[in-house]
């Protein structure tokens, strides 16, 4: 996982891991991609780029709703990001249609 630092904290009893990463590069290679053309049908196109730190967020909070089956890497997890994708307000991560600002 290029360019994501953990930091661990503790205090007494309770135990803090901070997941951190710079996503800025990716956002802008987002931004420069979405203006780039690509083939809607080929099956090999690229659709997003998402940091790994937003994947893990996505992933803990699928746990925290009770879902103690979803796994880094399954094909619960590819079905979440995929309906995440979906969602305007993650729409700054896909790479294959222009973000449209109103």
């Amino acid at each position: 996982m290029s360019g994501v630092t953990t930091r661990i904290h503790q205090d007494g009893r309770l135990l803090t891991i901070d997941r951190t990463q710079d996503c800025e590069p990716i956002l802008e290679d987002n931004k420069r991609l979405q203006a780039e053309p690509q083939s809607r049908k080929s099956p090999f196109r690229h659709i997003a780029r998402i940091p790994n730190v937003i994947v893990e967020k996505w992933l803990a909070e699928e746990i925290a709703r009770g879902n103690r089956t979803i796994r880094w890497g399954s094909k619960e997890l590819d079905e979440l990001i995929a309906k995440k994708l979906k969602d305007p307000a993650w729409a700054y991560l896909r790479t294959d249609r222009k973000q449209v600002f109103i």
